[in-house]
């Protein structure tokens, strides 16, 4: 009801500002001797057939603005429909999209898991290897460094009896 009645007051004012947009034409090209003398202006077009044509040519108006207000909810609301479903459309292919990358980066983070267990072992192989290598290699140096020194005593005990090795161990700093 109040919008009725806003609308018939802008309706009201806007008729006015016609009315007097049309008398202010009209002085501005006729005389002002012209305009004294007809104090009742002639009825615009929209008065043609009285007040009464008035009102109903206002209500035939806020009649077909109504409809075209009813016209125009209406297309808000299918818009409205249209719109929700797109939302959801999208909102479900959104979601496979995610989950999808949520498996992806659950495989990845598997993989990686993978390559760094792969990774220690093979450190731990490396060097349970080098051990495994060199232990052989440090018996045989420790084997080599005895037979070194008994013969480095059976060679200073010859040169004790000897003295011709005695002077050569002595030349070359081994005495």
């Amino acid at each position: 009801m109040l919008k009725k009645k806003v609308i018939l007051l802008f309706l009201f004012i806007f008729i006015e500002l016609i009315f007097s947009f049309n008398l202010s034409a009209r002085v501005g090209s006729a005389s002002v001797g012209t305009f004294a003398q007809t104090q009742n202006p002639p009825n615009p077009p929209l008065l043609k057939g009285g007040e009464g044509e008035v009102i109903l040519d206002i209500r035939e108006r806020l009649i077909r603005i109504e409809e075209g207000q009813k016209t125009l909810k209406y297309r808000i609301d299918e818009l409205d429909k249209r719109l929700s479903g797109r939302i959801d459309e999208l909102d479900k292919r959104i979601g496979g999209r995610i989950d999808g990358i949520e498996k992806r980066m659950d495989y990845l983070v598997n993989l990686i898991y993978v390559v760094l267990t792969g990774m220690f072992a093979l450190v731990g192989f490396v060097l349970w290897d080098r051990r495994s290598a060199l232990s052989p290699a440090i018996r045989r140096t420790k084997d080599i460094e005895e037979r070194e020194e008994k013969l480095e005593r059976a060679i200073k005990e010859f040169a004790l009896k000897n003295p011709e090795m005695k002077d050569i161990l002595k030349s070359l700093g081994l005495l």
